[in-house]
């Protein structure tokens, strides 16, 4: 979304890993799929039905997904005097039933 001036304007990405019970036994982690949103609320609920339905797997094929662990990204972008700026921030977010120590695996990984 293009920004004409005088506002702030915010959209969110997310990126990230899903954790869940693999096919015949054990569980793993496995990148999760890319969310895109102006609406942050929205991107979440999108996070907590993809776990729910097993959309948020990008292909690994699990039995069950627990949760996820979501790197979320804020741009904020303003225009100024005819030029563009923008800042972007990121906060990592758990979503899901994670115990502790799942959330320390998911932690450990490079993503």
């Amino acid at each position: 979304m293009k920004n004409k001036g005088g506002e702030t304007m915010k959209t969110y990405r997310s990126s990230g890993l899903v954790y869940g019970n693999y096919w015949g036994g054990g569980e793993g982690a496995y990148p999760a799929e890319n969310g895109y949103s102006t609406n942050l609320k929205e991107l979440k609920e999108d996070i907590k039905n993809g776990i729910k339905d097993g959309s948020l797997d990008s292909g690994m094929g699990y039995e069950s997904l627990k949760g996820a662990v979501m790197k979320i990204e804020t741009i904020r972008s303003e225009v100024i005097k005819g030029r563009e700026y923008t800042n972007n921030s990121f906060k990592r977010v758990y979503f899901g039933n994670l115990t502790h120590q799942e959330k320390c695996f998911l932690a450990s990984c490079d993503f």
